[in-house]
């Protein structure tokens, strides 16, 4: 049974709890036994510990049957895609220095995999390299990956806690000791990066810094395997977890990682129970016998209740978590009414609109004129009018008379503006321009300009050139809403997404930058201030090229990581004290109307402790389009990404 039910994540694989098992001639009581005792599947090995290809006898010439346990047959087809995860023989050694044990070793390898495959299971976890060098093990895992169709592997990689005083680094050593996850990294890089390869992460009892945990959020981990040597015993003789292994237990919950119980019981409560597997002399399937894991299993489903619900929002937003969009051209296309619905839901955003126009309103216009002066507030860029609403809201909350233009360029948007009008009866104040605003020619000058041009990353989709045309028709002393905007980034490990961009094969996609709501990811270092606008602005000099070098440097208790590309944010100053934005320290709650922007790194670049990062963007601007190129120059150098905009731009 799984460990209970999250609202709004009930398909969340996290919910769902495993038990590594010893090897078992009766696969089925097994699993019976093991489900019984409220598992959701088995992790058992595939073959007798005791096979060796080498000790078989050779007369045979290969011909005689596998000592594999049982046949397919045992279980139904269900039963093993659905509870077993097959595990690989742990012995298994392939750059062994023994040849005969290195033979035997891929033999077995390639077998047990086979048969992995032709039970229909989901995943086979792989053993943990023997060493830090270990390209005969990748190389033969990665010819069974080229003929894997669904099948994942997961190879198992212990969290080996590196010292977190002095910092070296020879041969994946960090702190004098094995960083794990360079290993991992080594494997996945000669490997290529492989969508089917994956990391059953062993949670040993002592754990490295939260820094270092923190990376393998954005790596594809599937599975955690908790050993019982980790718990700790709480006052009643029950296992229980520091805070420490709770916290990234939790981080786990929330990535969909699940949980495998592996190890013997070693509290007190349990001394009378069996040991783990199967004892033919009880009748376990009428349950007469308590599985001797059982209280760690409670313990792992009552730390899994205890995570907080998931917000509304979020939960709206799940089926777009990692998932790759390409960012909205709203110059050289008009926005369908479904895209505008979407947004004219996001009530946190026109509340702060309405905020910074009652704000503007006050300060333009004092209490003794509220009634004599009319405030002239375009609109530009109305779409379907809820600026609009929020400023006549503005004009009533705060008691001054205000008159309207809107003036939109999507001439089916324009349609719905006017129903809007004559519906609301705002016939005498509103005034509906169909044009694009850098084309216009206002009748009169405007005390506010407001606007909703801001992208991802603040002036992606082009709020700079829009407004630097529509700023013609503001007075000297006029208000432009949004005032002023900042992008932002930050280096991210993001192996997912990484991998849906390589299934691609081409450059185009490896220099496109992209919308999505970033799940499983590592933020490796806090992010940095990239592009400023303003508006007005009336300088000579104005130019909305830009350029910025950052230099990013990971906390020393990290150790290594691989940075697939970078996060990208904006926060906007709408007027005064009125923000808004997606930058995650000061990101407007519960606004839903931007997702982060990811620009990509054709490869990614491994950065050391102690190396820093640099980085290096460029907003490039030309009679018809605006694009950017990016590239890291330390702590080695990449290609310039999008030169030119050869892969992405956007439209003026």
């Amino acid at each position: 049974m799984p460990l209970g039910q999250r609202e709004g994540d009930g398909k969340s694989e996290s919910r769902y709890c495993g038990v590594e098992t010893s090897f078992s001639d009766d696969m089925p009581d097994l699993l019976a036994f093991s489900l019984h005792g409220g598992f959701d599947f088995i992790v058992p090995p595939l073959m007798d510990p005791s096979y060796r290809p080498s000790l078989m006898d050779t007369g045979s010439n290969g011909s005689g049957p596998l000592p594999f346990a049982g046949s397919d047959l045992v279980l139904s087809p269900s039963q093993w895609s659905g509870h077993v995860v097959g595990k690989i023989s742990p012995w298994i050694d392939l750059d062994s220095e023994d040849e005969v044990l290195r033979k035997d070793s891929e033999i077995t390898l390639k077998q047990e995999i086979a048969w992995a495959s032709h039970l229909s299971l989901q995943a086979c976890v792989l053993p943990a390299p023997k060493g830090v060098i270990c390209a005969n093990y990748a190389r033969c895992v990665n010819q069974i990956l080229q003929n894997l169709n669904h099948m994942q592997l997961w190879l198992r990689i212990p969290l080996e806690k590196p010292d977190d005083d002095g910092i070296e680094n020879p041969d994946f050593m960090y702190g004098g000791q094995v960083d794990s996850w360079e290993i991992w990294n080594s494997f996945r890089l000669l490997c290529e990066h492989h969508s089917l390869l994956a990391v059953a992460l062993d949670v040993l009892s002592s754990l490295p810094s939260m820094n270092s945990l923190g990376r393998w959020f954005g790596e594809p981990v599937r599975v955690s395997i908790l050993n019982t040597n980790s718990f700790l015993t709480n006052a009643q003789g029950y296992p229980c977890l520091s805070k420490r292994h709770q916290r990234l237990l939790t981080g786990f919950f929330n990535h969909s990682v699940q949980v495998v119980i592996s190890g013997e019981a070693t509290h007190d409560f349990a001394s009378r129970n069996v040991q783990l597997g199967v004892n033919n002399d009880e009748d376990h399937s009428e349950g007469t016998q308590e599985h001797s894991l059982r209280a760690y299993l409670d313990y792992v489903g009552y730390l899994y209740q205890r995570l907080e619900p998931i917000p509304e929002q979020e939960r709206i937003e799940i089926g777009y978590r990692d998932y790759l969009q390409s960012p909205l051209q709203p110059l050289m296309d008009n926005l369908e009414a479904q895209t505008y619905e979407t947004f004219e839901k996001d009530t946190s955003k026109y509340v702060q609109y309405q905020r910074a126009v009652s704000k503007a309103l006050l300060d333009r216009v004092p209490d003794e004129k509220a009634s004599s002066v009319t405030t002239v507030l375009m609109v530009v860029g109305a779409g379907r009018g809820p600026l609009v609403r929020a400023s006549l809201q503005s004009a009533e909350e705060t008691g001054r008379k205000l008159r309207v233009y809107a003036v939109e360029k999507n001439p089916n948007a324009v349609v719905t503006l006017h129903s809007l009008v004559k519906l609301e009866g705002w016939e005498k104040i509103v005034t509906i321009i169909s044009s694009d605003m850098r084309c216009w020619e206002a009748p009169e000058k405007a005390d506010i300009l407001v606007s909703e041009l801001l992208g991802s990353f603040g002036d992606n989709e082009l709020s700079p050139e829009c407004l630097d045309g529509a700023q013609r028709f503001l007075k000297q002393d006029g208000i432009s809403i949004p005032s002023s905007y900042t992008s932002f980034i930050q280096p991210v490990t993001a192996s997912k997404i990484y991998n849906d961009i390589l299934t691609h094969k081409d450059l185009l996609h490896f220099e496109t930058a992209y919308v999505v709501k970033l799940h499983r990811v590592a933020r490796l270092a806090p992010n940095q201030p990239v592009f400023t606008f303003t508006h007005p602005e009336y300088s000579s000099e104005r130019s909305n090229q830009r350029y910025k070098k950052l230099r990013f440097e990971l906390p020393g208790d990290t150790g290594s990581a691989l940075i697939h590309g970078f996060a990208g944010y904006f926060d906007a100053t709408l007027y005064k004290d009125v923000h808004l934005g997606i930058e995650p320290s000061t990101a407007t709650p519960n606004m839903f109307s931007w997702f982060p922007i990811f620009f990509p790194l054709r490869k990614p670049i491994c950065v050391q402790p102690g190396t820093p990062l640099d980085i290096h963007l460029w907003r490039c601007c030309g009679s018809s389009k605006v694009w950017y190129e990016w590239c890291i120059t330390s702590p080695v150098a990449s290609p310039i990404h999008n030169s030119n905009g050869r892969s992405y731009w956007v439209g003026l």
